[in-house]
């Protein structure tokens, strides 16, 4: 090269500069996507048996991790009340089993303003947000009792080789949950006391459902690809799945308390644990999903499988086999049967959803008028449902810090949808994450955030209204 075309130095230094500052940016730019993005990783490149490995290696410390926290928030006892049953006879879990801050008792803690809780750190962990079982990684988890039957009959395998579910079975529903059908009152609970599944629904159903119906049954009870249950090697169970079904969650179209993150949310610290809620009485309800954005039961269970079976990821969904429902035929079958579960009998209760004061005890019916009163549980749950269909914000961040525990921050729950409070008591742990584990803790929760200063007599006495329900 000659002196004519040789590159100065000065160019020589300013054009390494704007190579240096060109790689800089693109850095800070994949550093910017790889810190903050709506997408999970589609093409794994670990081999299958290497992260299986790893993760079992790790299961024994989230899982002790995660119970230390239930241990450090809640009393585990098994502490069932006297002459408390659910339908088929497991017994209610009694009394609060949030632990209080030391030195505090529920009454000095509801004279306080929320921002003297907030300052003084003293609003009770057990009412913070819970996180899931693990919570970076989440996922479906399902009791081990569920995990069993379904193995039983089907011999499909819900098993995570992660994790395990966490919250002790005696704060759980009972199983199998019985079903009630609003078009057949007569008939009480179908279920046998049998887990429904498609080795069953046919010779429980038929001659009792039409055929569609029927169709609809059998597509709630059939397994499709889900994120962690799937064929493909970034699953979570140790052998190719072919996937979950809605009543794997919904177990008889109640629940069986399994648990998820929402898919509506990002980034993963911030979503919210789920608690399955029960499918009974989805007829009288208007609103669905995780974030309550369907108005209908069909659009839930068309989104359910095309989009939060996949934590809301068409991508994922694409690559591990999602299941496109045919709107006007499967989907209104499986919506047709959902809108015949019924709420558990209530035989206290007139048809106005009120007591019926020849059939009521002294407490109950105090406690009746406590909640449509002082404690104004009415304002959102009235009469005969118990529920408004609405969403409302407690605004829970008034009473704390933001923290995190166990990958979850606990920051804001946000507007979250009322729930009918027909068959309460069967439908254990409570609020939309699970972090209320019985009524008596709901009851000290909603006295403490709304403010309504009960005695100590009228949360027993709401109680046992409640328990009527």
């Amino acid at each position: 090269m000659d002196g004519k075309n040789r590159p100065s130095t000065r160019r020589m230094v300013l054009l390494a500069g704007a190579v240096a500052l060109a790689s800089a940016t693109v850095t800070l730019a994949e550093e910017r996507i790889v810190g903050k993005t709506s997408y999970a990783p589609v093409a794994g490149t670990e081999a299958f048996s290497t992260v299986k490995e790893t993760m079992e290696k790790q299961k024994t410390a989230v899982m002790k991790r995660q119970m230390d926290l239930l241990g450090m928030r809640y009393d585990l006892a098994d502490k069932a009340m006297q002459g408390v049953t659910m339908s088929r006879g497991k017994g209610v879990q009694e009394g609060v089993r949030v632990k209080l801050p030391a030195g505090t008792t529920w009454q000095q803690l509801a004279a306080m303003s929320p921002e003297t809780i907030r300052e003084k750190g003293l609003f009770p962990k057990g009412f913070l947000p819970l996180p899931h079982p693990n919570h970076p990684e989440g996922g479906m988890v399902f009791p081990k009792f569920h995990i069993d039957e379904v193995k039983k009959q089907t011999a499909r395998d819900l098993t995570r080789f992660d994790l395990d579910f966490d919250i002790p079975d005696h704060f759980l529903p009972e199983f199998p949950a019985p079903i009630y059908l609003t078009t057949r009152p007569d008939l009480g609970d179908v279920s046998q006391g049998k887990l429904v599944t498609t080795q069953n629904f046919f010779e429980l159903f038929n001659g009792i459902l039409n055929p569609k119906q029927l169709e609809g049954l059998r597509l709630l009870l059939t397994p499709f690809p889900q994120q962690q249950f799937n064929a493909t090697t970034d699953r979570r169970s140790a052998e190719p799945s072919l996937g979950v079904a809605c009543f794997d969650c919904h177990a008889n179209g109640h629940t069986n308390a399994s648990t998820h993150l929402v898919g509506d949310i990002r980034p993963q610290e911030l979503r919210h644990r789920l608690d399955t809620p029960p499918l009974r009485g989805v007829n009288i309800q208007r609103l669905f999903g995780s974030q309550r954005a369907m108005k209908s039961v069909e659009d839930f269970t068309e989104f359910e499988q095309r989009a939060a079976y996949f934590d809301g990821d068409p991508v994922i969904a694409t690559k591990k086999g999602v299941n496109i429902l045919e709107r006007g035929s499967q989907v209104h079958f499986m919506a047709e049967f959902q809108n015949i579960l019924d709420f558990p009998p209530a035989p206290k209760l007139t048809v106005f959803g009120k007591l019926d004061p020849e059939k009521a005890g002294e407490a109950e019916l105090r406690g009746q008028e406590i909640f449509f009163g002082k404690a104004r549980c009415a304002e959102c749950h009235p009469a005969p449902y118990y529920t408004d269909n609405l969403m409302h914000n407690l605004r829970t961040e008034r009473f704390y810090r933001p923290e995190t525990m166990n990958g979850r921050l606990a920051s804001a729950d946000g507007p979250i949808k009322t729930f009918p409070l027909r068959g309460i008591k069967e439908s254990p742990p409570y609020l939309h994450d699970g972090r209320l584990l019985t009524l008596a803790d709901t009851i000290e929760f909603f006295n403490l955030v709304t403010g309504v200063k009960l005695t100590d007599e009228e949360k027993k006495d709401l109680l046992a209204f409640m328990l009527t329900l």
